[in-house]
């Protein structure tokens, strides 16, 4: 979150600053006071921690381990060596498409053409809101020569790159994937198989919330995105980065979570599906 959606802290540091002690307690409060709104349902991971001591820096032991005060961080994972022979790009989104093969243009490699991939060919889906495997199937490709790449937000204005791997996705294609996406020097991170990667999802779900509260005039959307900036310290308010985003996007990401998981937590408000389907700023106030 902090290095590719430009984020002061992500949400393990936070909750690691401010102490799963207070946290957890206020995270309850809240989905018991909105009646079990699944938007603000807490995970279990949480209560289990909390329990357990494991509170944050406080306690020198969170969801990082603390130091004389110090988060310690564990080193990075060296980058494979092993390069693709060739690149198939998915053309399920032609915007996906589109930023991929721009990309990979930068790093020196021409993607395959055509409309499936060849016999040796790594293959790069562009999912939002799906998982790799979904995508794979969906689109009838090889589930083990399958990596998707996170292309919510522009490559050019994030410091690092998520990549997301089947459970079939063999060792060497995803070592090649990783090696090619890091060979300019940008961070790659790996995560297993996930519906919305995790910069989508945790983004997304910001927005949505935010619409909600619109939606239900709990406040003004100029006051929403203030408060988080000024609360927060966000690199935009919420309803300003769904419009950076887009709202078709952040949109069509939330369906495809709620559809893949049935998941209501994912569920579009209707500030944000009316806005985006009439072309309209998340600020854009009802006349």
């Amino acid at each position: 979150m902090r290095e590719q959606a430009g984020f002061r802290m992500g949400p393990f540091e936070l909750m690691d600053l401010t102490g799963l002690d207070v946290s957890h307690p206020v995270m309850e409060s809240i989905y018991n006071q909105f009646y079990q709104e699944p938007r603000y349902r807490p995970s279990p991971i949480t209560a289990i921690r909390a329990v357990g001591g494991l509170i944050g820096r406080k306690a020198g032991a969170g969801f990082y381990a603390y130091a004389d005060g110090q988060k310690q961080v564990p080193a990075a994972a060296a980058v494979p060596a092993a390069r693709p022979s060739s690149v198939w790009v998915s053309h399920a989104s032609e915007r996906g498409h589109a930023m991929v093969t721009k990309l990979l243009g930068a790093l020196g490699v021409t993607p395959e053409g055509g409309n499936q991939p060849s016999a040796d060919a790594l293959i790069i889906v562009t999912p939002l809101g799906l998982d790799a495997t979904t995508s794979a199937l969906q689109q009838g490709l090889d589930p083990a020569r399958t990596v998707a790449i996170d292309t919510l937000l522009p490559f050019e204005a994030t410091k690092r790159r998520t990549l997301m791997t089947t459970p079939a996705t063999s060792a060497a294609a995803r070592d090649a994937a990783h090696g090619l996406f890091a060979s300019d020097g940008v961070p790659v991170t790996l995560i297993r198989d996930s519906a919305g990667f995790v910069a989508q999802r945790v983004l997304c779900c910001i927005i949505n919330i935010a619409s909600d509260i619109a939606q239900q005039r709990i406040a003004t959307p100029a006051d929403i995105d203030l408060a988080v900036n000024l609360g927060l310290g966000y690199p935009k308010g919420p309803l300003a980065l769904g419009d950076a985003v887009g709202p078709q996007l952040v949109l069509e990401t939330l369906r495809n979570m709620e559809a893949l998981t049935g998941d209501m937590r994912y569920r579009p408000s209707p500030w944000l599906w009316r806005r985006a389907g009439l072309g309209l700023s998340l600020l854009a106030e009802e006349q």
